[in-house]
C-alpha cells in the first residue's frame, strides 16, 4: 500500500500555500517522467561508441587469457552490461542506485535473456562489497561507467572511480571509457557576459549603474550548461585557441582531490577576456581511435554531422572579473576542480597561478543568488527596458503613487527616475530587497523607492503612508514561476490589493494573452519519444515505465523549455487562445477556450508551444515567446530570457500543410488553483 502524505507547496500562480495530498510515488513519477533516459537511448553516437569500446576491451582481456568480469557503475537501463555480455563477457555486475531504474534494468536484462550473466545491484557503488558473501564474488577486470554530466565530474564521477579502483576492480583493469579530456576556449562575448554582470541602464537621460558589490563579485559558482551549438559564432570572439586543459585516465587509480591545470598561449587578438567555453570528449579505447565528443557543431567542418544530445551539453564559465588583453600577450588559463565542479581563472604571468586556483568562487553580492543567468540577460536587454520605460512614461504623472509587484525588479527605480511622486515596491525575499537596496544606494536614490518586505494580502494603507495607489505595475516576473502562466500571480496580487487602488488606477501590464502554435522540433522530440529497441536490445520496459509515470498524472501536462536552445518550425500560425484582464480582479468562474487552428506547414507535429504576451499599454506589448513574426518556412525566434511551455504529443502526427488538418484545443483556466488544464489533438478533415 502506498503512503499518502500532505505536502505544503507554495502555489506558483496563486501564491497560496496549498496542502496537497500526494502519495510518496509523486516525486518518483515526476523524476521518471522528466528524466533524460529516452534521450540517452536515442543518442546513437554515444551508444555505438560505447559498444565499440566494450567489444575492444573484452577482446583485450580475452587475449590475456583471463575470464572477463565487468563492473558497470550507473547502469541505468542495463544497456552497457548487455553489450558486454553480447561481446563475450563472462559475468557483469551492474550497479544502479535509483531504485525504479534498478527495477527497470532487471526487467530489461530478463526480457533480453541475460539474467544469468548480469547481476543488478541496487546500491551506491561506494557501498558495494566484494567477497564470498559480498555483492560481487570477485573484483572486476573491466570497468564500464557512464557517470558523466555536462561538466564531466558534476555527478560525482571522481569519487566513484576513486572508490572503485581501491575496492572493486583489479589493478591493470581495462576501462570504458579509457580517458576523458576537457577542452576550453577563452572568448569575449557581450551576449554571454550579460548573463553574469549587470550593465549600466539608460533611463530618461539617467544612467543607472550596477553596485560595486555586483561588479566586484566573482559570480555564482555553478556551471552554466547550454546547447552551445545554438550560440552563433558571431556572438563571441575567440581570444585564444581551443586548449586541452587536462585528461583523466580511468584505467588507473583516480584521485578526487582538488587540482589545478594551466594552459598557456598568446592572445590571438585584443579584447576583453570574459567567458570560457568548455566541453569534453571521451576515448573509448587506449589508442584514442573511438572518440565520443561534446564539441559544439560550429567546430565541425560539416555541422550537419553533429550528433545532437541533451543529457550532455557544453559549459559556459564566467571569469571572476573581465580582463583587458592585448594581441600577442602571454596568457595562462587556469582550470581548478574539487570533487564535483570546475572553475576558471586567467593570469598574464606565472607568479600568482597557484594562489588564485585554490578558492572556488562564490557570490558575495547576493545578486547572483537572486537573479538567475537568464534573468541577468533579461535585465540587461535594452529593447525590453525601452518598452517598459516608454509604457511607464505614457501613464505616470508627477503626482502618481506607484506600487510595484515583481521579484528583484528594477521597474520601481525606472518609475522614480521618470518622475513619479511616490514609489513603493513589494519585495517578498529579504535577499532580493538587499540587492535592490544596493542599486538604489549606488545611484544615490536611497529615498526614491520604499521597499516593503510584505506579502500583497498584508499590505495596508498605513504601509503606503495613507496614499491610495494610482499605478500598479509589474513586469511580471516571479522567481517561483516555472511555466508561462505562473506569472499570473501578478493578477492574484492585483486582486489582493484591490481595496487600496484608486477607482481609475492604471494597471501595467493591463492584460496578458496566452498564445499557442503547433511545432516540429529539429531534435527536442528525442527526449520524449519511446525507444523500442536500442543497438539491437529491447528496451521497451523503460518506455513502459516512463509511460506509466506520465499516466500517473491524471492530465497530460506542459513542461518548461528554453526554446532558443532547441530549434523548431511552426506548423500553424500563432493563435491567441486566452486573455487575462488585469484591470479586473481574478474571476470566480473558470475561463474556457476551445477551437481549431489550421495547419499551414507541412511536417511532423511533435507538440504545441505555449507562451504569454503582456499588453503593457494600448500600443506596447512584450512577448515571452515568439519575438519575431514566423516566416514562410516556419522559422521561430524565441525570447532567450524565458522558458516557454511545451506540450508533447504521445505520437508524432504528419501534417500536409494544405489547411485540411487542424490543431484542436481545449483550455480551461481554474482560478482557484491558478492552473490551466489543456487538451490538444490533430483533427483530420
Amino acid at each position: 500500500m502506498t503512503m499518502k502524505t500532505f505536502c505544503g507547496r507554495a502555489n506558483p500562480t496563486t501564491g497560496a500555500l496549498d496542502w496537497v495530498e500526494e502519495s510518496e510515488e509523486y516525486d518518483y513519477h515526476q523524476e521518471i517522467a522528466r528524466s533524460c533516459y529516452a534521450d540517452m537511448l536515442h543518442d546513437k553516437d554515444r551508444n555505438e561508441k560505447y559498444y565499440q569500446g566494450i567489444r575492444a576491451a573484452v577482446s583485450r582481456v580475452k587475449a590475456r587469457g583471463e575470464r572477463v568480469v565487468v563492473l558497470d557503475i550507473g547502469t541505468g537501463t542495463g544497456l552497457l552490461s548487455m553489450m558486454a555480455v553480447t561481446a563475450g563477457a563472462d559475468y557483469c555486475y551492474a550497479i544502479e542506485v535509483f531504485k525504479p531504474m534498478a527495477q527497470a534494468a532487471t526487467s530489461i536484462t530478463e526480457r533480453n535473456g541475460f539474467s544469468d550473466k548480469i547481476k543488478i545491484i541496487n546500491k551506491h557503488s561506494t557501498e558495494v562489497t566484494v567477497g564470498p558473501d559480498g555483492d560481487m564474488q570477485e573484483r572486476a577486470n573491466i570497468l564500464v561507467t557512464e557517470l558523466f554530466d555536462t561538466e564531466l565530474i558534476g555527478e560525482g564521477a571522481l569519487p566513484s572511480y576513486e572508490h572503485a579502483h581501491t575496492h572493486l576492480v583489479k589493478a591493470g583493469c581495462e576501462a570504458v571509457p579509457h580517458r576523458a579530456t576537457v577542452y576550453s576556449q577563452l572568448v569575449e562575448s557581450d551576449m554571454l557576459w550579460k548573463w553574469s554582470q549587470m550593465q549600466p541602464i539608460e533611463v530618461d537621460g539617467n544612467k543607472l549603474l550596477p553596485s560595486s558589490a555586483v561588479v566586484e563579485c566573482a559570480g555564482a559558482p555553478s556551471v552554466c550548461d547550454i546547447q552551445l551549438s545554438q550560440v552563433p559564432p558571431e556572438s563571441f570572439t575567440p581570444l585564444g585557441p581551443i586548449c586541452t586543459m587536462f585528461s583523466v585516465d580511468f584505467s588507473k587509480p583516480v584521485s578526487s582531490a582538488a587540482q589545478s591545470y594551466t594552459a598557456q598561449f598568446k592572445a590571438q587578438t585584443s579584447g576583453r577576456a570574459q567567458v570560457v567555453l568548455s566541453w569534453w570528449d571521451i576515448d573509448m579505447d587506449p589508442d584514442g581511435n573511438i572518440v565520443c565528443t561534446m564539441a559544439p557543431s560550429w567546430t565541425y567542418s560539416e555541422p550537419q554531422t553533429y550528433p545532437w544530445r541533451d543529457h550532455w551539453m557544453q559549459s559556459v564559465y564566467f571569469l571572476p572579473a573581465e580582463k583587458n588583453v592585448s594581441e600577442g600577450e602571454e596568457l595562462s588559463l587556469i582550470v581548478s576542480h574539487d570533487d564535483y565542479s570546475l572553475w576558471y581563472n586567467l593570469t598574464n604571468s606565472e607568479q600568482n597561478v597557484v594562489k588564485e586556483a585554490q578558492f572556488r568562487p562564490s557570490c558575495s553580492c547576493q545578486a547572483h543568488l537572486v537573479w538567475t543567468r537568464p534573468r541577468f540577460g533579461e535585465l540587461n536587454d535594452k529593447q525590453r527596458t525601452e518598452s517598459y520605460v516608454n509604457a511607464l512614461r505614457s501613464i505616470l504623472k508627477p503626482d502618481s503613487v506607484c506600487l510595484s509587484v515583481s521579484d528583484g525588479s528594477l521597474l520601481p527605480i525606472f518609475a522614480h527616475l521618470i518622475g513619479s511622486k511616490k514609489v513603493f515596491s513589494l519585495e517578498n525575499s529579504g535577499m532580493a530587497k538587499q540587492v535592490i537596496e544596493q542599486v538604489l544606494h549606488t545611484n544615490s536614490l536611497k529615498h526614491g523607492v520604499q521597499l516593503l518586505g510584505i506579502r500583497p494580502e498584508q499590505l495596508s494603507l498605513a504601509d503606503l503612508e495613507g496614499n491610495q495607489i494610482s499605478v500598479l505595475m509589474g513586469e511580471p516576473y516571479f522567481s517561483t514561476s516555472l511555466l508561462p502562466w505562473h506569472s499570473l500571480f501578478f493578477w492574484y496580487c492585483r486582486t489582493a490589493v484591490a481595496q487600496l487602488l484608486l477607482p481609475n488606477a492604471a494597471i501595467l501590464p493591463r492584460a496578458a494573452t496566452l498564445y499557442i502554435t503547433a511545432v516540429e522540433f529539429q531534435d527536442l522530440w528525442r527526449i520524449r519519444v519511446p525507444c523500442g529497441t536500442c543497438e539491437g536490445f529491447d528496451v521497451s520496459p523503460m518506455d513502459e515505465m516512463i509511460q506509466k509515470s506520465l499516466d500517473f498524472r491524471e492530465s497530460w501536462e506542459a513542461e518548461p523549455h528554453p526554446l532558443w536552445e532547441y530549434p523548431c518550425r511552426a506548423l500553424t500560425k500563432p493563435r491567441p487562445v486566452m486573455t487575462f484582464d488585469f484591470t479586473q480582479c481574478v474571476p470566480e468562474q473558470p475561463i474556457n477556450s476551445d477551437g481549431t487552428v489550421p495547419f499551414t506547414g507541412r511536417g511532423r507535429c511533435h507538440g504545441v508551444v505555449l507562451w504569454m504576451e503582456y499588453q503593457l499599454t494600448e500600443d506596447i506589448t512584450v512577448s515571452m515567446g515568439l519575438t519575431k513574426p514566423v516566416n514562410e518556412e516556419g522559422a521561430c525566434v524565441w525570447n532567450p530570457h524565458r522558458k516557454q511551455g511545451v506540450f508533447f504529443f504521445r505520437s508524432v502526427r504528419e501534417t500536409s500543410g494544405n489547411g485540411r488538418e487542424g490543431l484542436s484545443y481545449n483550455l480551461t483556466f481554474e482560478p482557484h488553483t491558478g492552473d490551466i488544464k489543456m487538451d490538444f489533438s490533430v483533427t483530420e478533415p
